[in-house]
Parts: C-alpha cells; sequence; structure tokens
C-alpha cells in the first residue's frame, strides 16, 4: 500500500482565492488598521494632554520615544516565540494584551505612567506586523502573494489616517481618554472574532507534524477539488530546526541577507520617520501656514498608500531586485527635490506624496520580501529581527532631524541629510541582488518548478 503525500505549501501556491483566505487577509488587515491607529493615538492626543496637564511639549519626547523602543523589544523577542508556539495564539494574545495597555493608557495621570503603558503597549504592537504579514503571505497563493502581502500591509496606513479623523472628532467632545478606550475595544473585538474562527498557518501546523485532521479541514475549505484519501500525510518542503531561531537566521546561507535586511530597514525607516516627523516643521519654517504644513505631512502618507497598492504588484511581475533598486533611486532623488521646491506647496506636495510612495511603499516591500525570504521554521523570527532593527532606525530619525535643525541647517540641506539613508538602503538592496540572494519574486521560492508533492507517494510502513 502507499500513503499519498500532499504538499501544503504547494496546494495553497496553486489555489484560487476563495472565501477562507479573504476572510484570513481581511482579519490580519484589520489587524494593521487597529495597529496603525493605536501607533498613532499618542501623536493624536498630545496636544489635548499638554494643554490638559499643563506640561512642557518636551515632556512627552520620552513617552513617543517609549512607545517605539517597545516595538523594536517586541518584534526582536516576541518574533521567535511565534515560530514556536504558532502566528495564530502570538497575534491573538498581542490583541488581548493591546486591548488592555490601552485601556489603562486612557485611566493615565502622569507622564512616569503614560512612559510605562507606551512602552507595554509597544511590546505588543511589535509583534502584529511581522505574524500578521507572515500569515497572510502564507495563506495567499505564489503567483499574487507579495500583492497581497502588501495591501494588506497598507490597513497601517489606513489604521493612522482613520486615527487622524477620529481623534479630531471625538476629543473635543469628550477628551482625549476616549481615543485610548476606543483603541482598547478594537483589538478585543478583533481577538474574539480570531479566537473563534482565525486558522493557523497551514505551513506552521504541517512543520509541526501534528493536529492533522485541522490541516485536512483548512486544506479542503482552500481547495474543496483537493484528494485527500484517509492516510494522507502532509508535508511543507523543509524540515523543522531545532535550536535557538535567531542562530538559524545566520545558517544554510540566510547570513549575507539577514545583515543586509537589517541595513535595508534601518536605514528606510530612518528616513521615513525623520520626514514624517519633521515634514510639517520644516515646511511651516518654508513659509507655510499650519494648515498647509499639516496638509504636506498628510500627502506624505498618501503617497505611501498608493505605494503600497502598486508595489507588490511590480514585485508580483519583475521581482525585488529591479523594484527595489528603482523605488530607493527614487525616494534619494525625490527626498532632496524637496527642499528644491519647497517654497512652492503645489510642488512640494507632488514631489512628497512621490517620496512617500518610494519609502513607505518600499518599506512594506521589505516586509513582504522578510516574508518571502526565511522559510517558514524562522518566518516570524526573521521578520521580527528586521523589523526590530527597524524601528531603532525609527528612534534615530527624529533625533537626528531635531539636532541639524538646532544647528540652523538650511531646508535644502536637511533633505539632502534625508536622502542619504536612502541612498545607503540602495546600495545594500544592490549588494543584496549583486550577491544572488535576493529572492526575484515570491513565485520563485515556492517550489513551482519542482514535481508537486501531492502527486508523490511514499511506501507502506508495513
Amino acid at each position: 500500500m502507499t500513503t499519498k503525500i500532499i504538499n501544503v505549501v504547494d496546494t495553497i501556491d496553486r489555489s484560487r482565492l476563495g472565501r477562507l483566505q479573504y476572510f484570513v487577509l481581511g482579519l490580519c488587515m484589520l489587524s494593521l488598521i487597529i495597529d496603525g491607529f493605536d501607533v498613532q493615538a499618542m501623536g493624536y492626543v498630545a496636544p489635548a494632554i499638554i494643554k490638559q496637564w499643563g506640561i512642557a511639549k518636551a515632556d512627552l519626547g520620552p513617552v513617543f520615544g517609549a512607545g517605539l523602543m517597545g516595538m523594536a523589544i517586541g518584534a526582536l523577542t516576541l518574533g521567535p516565540v511565534a515560530d514556536r508556539i504558532g502566528r495564530r495564539p502570538v497575534l491573538i494574545g498581542s490583541m488581548f494584551c493591546l486591548s488592555v495597555c490601552m485601556l489603562a493608557t486612557a485611566y493615565a495621570s502622569s507622564i512616569n505612567e503614560l512612559l510605562v503603558l507606551r512602552f507595554l503597549t509597544g511590546l505588543s504592537m511589535g509583534t502584529i506586523i511581522p505574524n500578521a504579514v507572515a500569515l497572510a503571505g502564507e495563506f495567499s497563493p505564489a503567483r499574487v502573494r507579495v500583492t497581497l502581502m502588501m495591501i494588506t500591509s497598507s490597513g497601517f496606513i489606513v489604521g493612522g489616517a482613520v486615527g487622524g479623523a477620529i481623534a479630531a472628532a471625538v476629543i473635543p467632545v469628550y477628551g482625549w481618554s476616549f481615543v485610548f478606550i476606543a483603541g482598547a475595544v478594537a483589538p478585543l473585538l478583533l481577538a474574539i472574532v480570531m479566537l473563534v474562527s482565525m486558522p493557523e498557518s497551514l505551513q506552521f501546523l504541517a512543520m509541526q507534524r501534528n493536529r492533522v485532521q485541522q490541516i485536512r479541514r483548512t486544506l479542503a475549505r482552500i481547495d474543496p477539488q483537493l484528494d485527500m484519501p484517509a492516510d494522507s500525510t502532509f508535508s511543507i518542503p523543509e524540515k523543522k530546526k531545532s535550536g535557538v531561531p535567531f542562530m538559524h537566521l545566520f545558517r544554510d546561507g540566510l547570513g549575507t541577507g539577514t545583515v543586509l535586511l537589517w541595513v535595508v530597514n534601518f536605514m528606510n525607516l530612518l528616513a521615513a520617520y525623520f520626514l514624517a516627523n519633521w515634514l510639517p516643521v520644516i515646511m511651516s519654517e518654508a513659509g507655510h501656514s499650519t494648515s498647509q504644513a499639516v496638509l504636506a505631512g498628510t500627502f506624505f502618507w498618501l503617497g505611501g498608500m498608493v505605494g503600497n497598492l502598486l508595489l507588490g504588484w511590480c514585485v508580483d511581475r519583475r521581482g525585488f531586485g529591479p523594484t527595489l533598486t528603482l523605488t530607493f533611486i527614487g525616494a534619494a532623488l525625490m527626498i532632496v527635490v524637496i527642499g528644491q521646491v519647497a517654497a512652492s506647496m503645489s510642488m512640494a506636495g507632488l514631489v512628497i506624496a512621490a517620496a512617500g510612495f518610494c519609502v513607505l511603499g518600499g518599506q512594506t516591500a521589505l516586509n513582504a520580501l522578510a516574508a518571502v525570504y526565511y522559510p517558514t521554521s524562522v518566518r516570524s523570527t526573521g521578520m521580527g529581527w528586521a523589523m526590530g532593527i527597524g524601528r531603532f532606525g525609527s528612534i534615530f530619525g527624529p533625533v537626528i532631524g531635531g539636532e541639524l535643525m538646532r544647528f540652523n541647517w538650511s531646508t535644502s540641506n536637511l533633505f539632502i541629510a534625508a536622502a542619504v539613508p536612502a541612498v545607503i538602503a540602495l546600495f545594500a538592496v544592490l549588494a543584496f541582488w549583486r550577491l544572488g540572494s535576493l529572492p526575484a519574486t515570491a513565485r520563485s521560492v515556492a517550489g513551482l518548478s519542482t514535481i508537486p508533492c501531492s502527486r508523490q507517494v511514499a511506501p507502506s510502513r508495513r
């Protein structure tokens, strides 16, 4: 007798998108919308807190830094946990913890309380993007995997934009605390839905070699026509790795790519947060009104939204190498040009949007790259460390910008400085591509060129 071996990865890669996959992608996107809302929440309520508590603006600086530091540490430390126990429990647990921390923040009464609570909130938020993007990729067919991961990732920007609208509407009526209450209710409700109905990654389950019936039921929902005899076994084209997950980021030919991913993430997020934090201030000093300066910052995020939607399509068709190379060339050029056209709001708005397209869209492409580059056994670890290292760039970006402004650098020189990280990121991408370890597309690492394992048979162990 023979036992049919069904390759879970191959089945998903060749599948048509169905209800279950749309459902999982929707839950992942909602996770990122909530993450984006909660990340930006402190910035939206800061003016109200300053006024109500009678504190200086600088007093909230450590609070902002604590949130970002928490996100970095959360991504670094909790990513390996997901590779041990699964994406699903870590994502659900993060949502529950996020809800508790946001609710506690609503009742904070001092700077010290805010600092501790934002750090704890950051720990939860640091795990959401790596696990939500990993799950989205693991339920997506290879031919559109990067596109779907990047569309899902756009939820982070949507959450930030929605947060601004909600904050503007509720703070004058209910006060700043209500923003955090809303930020607590949403993840709680989503966590309950995910706990009841969201499946675990099939690749993860197959690698663990347990919960066979769960794999069978989920695969039947993805491909109802799939032939699965009662004695079928399920596999993926890799083995479970023992030892510390972090160490495997430097084995089996992954080491060079890991270091270069860290460099690109660090530099791109440094540039992103430099611009996101200081664009309104710089545009205001260039002679524009406060409302126009704020609008300039909005253009940056809108450009990033468009980048999220289009760059995934480009990667799925042209590959990571050409797409990221052109993206970071565009990022460096557009950032420099902002300084040359800052006096004209119409021109500056277009160029800022183009910069957002490249910088923020490029960051989402990097998240997708990490999800594709690392195998199932260390995917959350690899993504968590890439994003965690990148988060340190997001901490340094605003600080460096502030110091350059303290030295009274001109507008054009400030933007030349902001373009330097993009240039370094470009060289890191070129090195990644040149060394041959940069995946061409999601399809190139999906094993589609091999004989489908669902057709293989194994001898019976009689």
